[in-house]
């Protein structure tokens, strides 16, 4: 509805000069014949101005023109942050979201022109066109709203959006609230979208900052305490000081050697003077104790891992796994160096997994690739090596530059060990042994000196089981116990392990051996899973046989195949090894070793500890070079807490303990000896080591004419390979040679002969009130 003009041309003109109107644009304002909206044309404006207007029609055209100017103000501020978040978003490789969302909007408005929707080729200056004309017509509608309703008295809208609070949020010029479908709410609602959008990016964007620092905190401290870990670990060194000896920089560095079937009491002969120094240098107990069974591949890798042998799977030097139908043979290298025999982790593994280097000369399990992980340096067995050869390549490890010396070195010297089962522990040949194992030590603690490494180097000595004598009086004929046709696998020697082929003979067969061995108390039988004494711990390992026969020690066990009992002693035979172990570690003859020295034992020369087992050297080696051990079955730690000083004590030395039989040496007689009728006739005197006399001696008889030796097949030598026995050269620093075990009757028998007659002059310029029987065999306790 538009408005009527006011009649004013029908007055005449001299009453209007006289009588002007305040009323008239021209007399109401000066200045009002140049007001026009940019909006409405000339046309419009002149009518407009010519015509009288009375307040609401003031009112309702200030009101359009202050809302055309806040809508153009909001338009160059949509257009400005339009502009902005176009520059923030260009350099994305996605297309602006905003621009895809208006284009969808205005894709699905119901004011687009049906001819823009039919015309896919429209271009988009035509669409904004006519969008434009359309807002333009919308305005136009709503002025002639606003104007017609000015008509009829004050702008009621108007007034009631000021009065009512219905205004739109925001204004300052009164202008009412757009239509829910202008482009003004679009372009509003497509704003607070895009804030709301911006918004939830910012705020995904902080998050993800926020995690992502907690992330990179995280992984910050792991790797901190990853490379911390690997410094203390892998390095060794990061806690301990490099010392220097003058000419090298030395991490913590420590030499063990294993002296194979070195008994306790070895060290009370007045033989090793160098070992003696060193026990009284060092820390150590009057003994150690090995692991049963006491032979020497279950105790080399017990002394490795600190496991007892049913824990790390190596239960004897021979042995049937009935799980891989399969059976562990020392002296083959084919079967016993196959890493599934040997479980838990050796001192050299451990130590290579954390970053020191290794060197191992020739310790039993050490070519078997344990774990997949070598030592740095490996020497393969060799029975032939001479000890001062192990004496140039242990110095020579320590010889080497910084970043290629191992820091653990482990030797292993079978020499007492071959001798003790060649000659047995009492004999001449095993003197001469002891000594030139003592020299070799010494020259290896020399070499330490020269080279300022006694206070930078540790020393661990050990061994890993002793010796007792054997006798063909003796032995027992395992068929006479058993009847070998139900048995299916026989392991282990001097004891034996039965595996009946049918498991339901178990308990009868148990039963007759009980019955059959119940005279004669040297022999004991024990069932794996009843009566296995705990304190072997030799029960929880399907390789452990499930019936034992455990000779007390000195005695053994022999088949058919290895001799005939009866015929043996018939004839007078002498048995072969004439030294064996492998009995109840606890009695005395099993009795091993424990000697060391170095920064690592900050202890009073002269320590003496309590006797411990040999399950406790491996973490004591692995504290000495400061790398965490492997779970094992040990409890001591460093430091060692000594109980007092050898000296203290001066009657509390270990004893010698007494042998079965100190001699192989047997005199001759014209009369046979028949099975029932074999008495070995043994006398023992107890004088003390600085008398020189033996402890215990023996005569018996046998028949001139039927004198033999008898040696047991190679499956009861206990040396680590079939190829590599050492042999008569005896391997001693000074190339004596004593002589060949494998010689011929005569020659054997002029020199046990000769041997004997020494050693009994030997006893009576010693001790001249001795009766001659009682030194024949030339043996000391000293």
């Amino acid at each position: 509805m538009s408005l009527r003009s006011l009649n004013t041309t029908t007055a005449p003109a001299a009453s209007r000069d006289r009588s002007q109107s305040l009323l008239s644009p021209s007399d109401y304002d000066a200045d009002a014949i140049s007001i026009r909206s940019e909006q409405d044309t000339d046309s419009e404006d002149d009518e407009r101005q010519l015509r009288a207007r009375n307040s609401r029609e003031l009112l309702a055209h200030d009101r359009l023109v202050l809302m055309e100017e806040e809508e153009l103000e909001q338009m160059v501020t949509e257009t400005r942050r339009k502009q902005e978040l176009e520059r923030t978003v260009s350099n994305l490789p996605i297309p602006n979201p905003l621009r895809m969302l208006a284009r969808r909007m205005s894709d699905v408005s119901p004011s687009r022109s049906r001819s823009s929707s039919s015309a896919p080729g429209a271009s988009t200056d035509d669409l904004v066109a006519e969008k434009r004309n359309k807002r333009r017509a919308r305005r136009q509608a709503k002025r002639d709203r606003l104007l017609a309703e000015a008509q009829h008295g004050e702008d009621g809208e108007l007034m009631y959006e000021m009065e009512e609070g219905g205004m739109k949020d925001g204004s300052s010029t009164g202008d009412s609230s757009d239509r829910e479908d202008s482009d003004d709410v679009d372009r509003r609602g497509l704003l607070h979208f895009a804030d709301a959008k911006a918004r939830r990016k910012r705020d995904w964007c902080r998050w993800i900052l926020i995690y992502a620092l907690i992330i990179v905190a995280f992984a910050i401290l792991f790797l901190t305490a990853w490379k911390l870990s690997l410094t203390k670990r892998g390095n060794a060194t990061s806690s301990r000081q490099l010392v220097s000896n003058g000419t090298a920089m030395f991490a913590p560095t420590t030499i063990i050697i294993s002296l194979d079937g070195f008994r306790a009491d070895f060290l009370t002969r007045g033989l090793t003077p160098r070992l003696s120094s060193f026990v009284k240098e060092g820390v150590s107990p009057l003994y150690m104790l090995p692991s049963f069974p006491s032979v020497t591949f279950p105790n080399h890798y017990t002394l490795a891992t600190g496991l007892y042998p049913e824990a790390h799977g190596v239960v004897g030097n021979t042995f049937w796994d009935p799980t891989l139908k399969e059976e562990f043979y020392y002296t083959d290298p084919a079967r016993s160096l196959d890493p599934k025999w040997w479980r838990g982790e050796p001192f050299w593994v451990s130590a290579q997994k954390q970053g020191l280097k290794t060197a191992i000369h020739m310790w039993p399990g050490s070519e078997a690739h344990v774990l997949d992980l070598e030592p740095t340096y490996m020497d393969r067995y060799n029975g032939k090596e001479k000890l001062g050869n192990k004496v140039d390549r242990i110095l020579g490890f320590l010889d080497m530059p910084d970043d290629q010396r191992p820091q653990v070195i482990a030797a292993y010297v079978p020499n007492v060990d071959s001798d003790g089962h060649k000659y047995g522990p009492n004999s001449t040949e095993i003197r001469s042994t002891i000594e030139k194992v003592d020299r070799m030590l010494d020259k290896m603690f020399k070499g330490l000196e020269e080279r300022h490494l006694t206070d930078i180097v540790n020393v661990i000595v050990v061994s890993d089981h002793g010796m007792a004598t054997t006798d063909i009086s003796r032995l027992v004929q395992l068929e006479d116990l058993v009847d070998l046709s139900k048995i299916e696998h026989t392991d282990g020697w001097p004891l034996v392990g039965l595996r009946p082929k049918n498991p339901d003979d178990l308990q009868s067969i148990y039963s007759d051996l009980i019955d059959k061995t119940k005279t004669n108390p040297n022999l004991e039988v024990y069932l794996r899973d009843v009566n296995m004494p705990k304190r072997y711990h030799f029960s929880n390992n399907e390789r452990i046989a499930p019936l034992w026969i455990v000779p007390k020690a000195g005695w053994a066990l022999v088949n058919m195949k290895e001799m005939n009992l009866k015929e043996a002693q018939a004839q007078g035979a002498v048995y072969h090894p004439r030294g064996l172990h492998g009995y109840d570690h606890e009695h005395p003859l099993m009795r091993a070793i424990f000697i060391a020295r170095g920064p690592a034992f900050p202890h009073k020369a002269n320590s003496r500890l309590e006797a411990f087992q040999n399950i406790e050297v491996y973490n004591i080696l692995c504290d000495s070079v400061g790398i965490t051990p492997a779970p094992n079955n040990g409890t001591l730690r460093l430091p060692l807490k000594p109980v007092g000083l050898h000296s203290e004590e001066p009657g509390a030395g270990i004893e010698t303990p007494e042998d079965p039989i100190t001699s192989y040496t047997l005199a001759a007689s014209a009369i046979p000896i028949t099975t029932s009728s074999v008495v070995i006739s043994t006398t023992v005197s107890t004088t003390t080591p600085a008398q020189g006399v033996p402890s215990s001696s023996v005569t018996s008889v046998k028949s001139s004419s039927a004198a033999s030796e008898l040696h047991t097949p190679s499956t009861n030598q206990p040396n680590p390979q079939p190829t590599d026995q050492p042999t008569g050269s005896d391997n001693g620093t000074d190339g004596n040679s004593p002589s060949d075990g494998n010689s011929d009757s005569k020659t054997q028998n002029f020199w046990d002969w000769f041997t004997g007659k020494v050693s009994k002059w030997w006893g009576k310029v010693t001790n001249p009130g001795k009766d001659d029987k009682s030194d024949d065999n030339g043996s000391s306790s000293a």
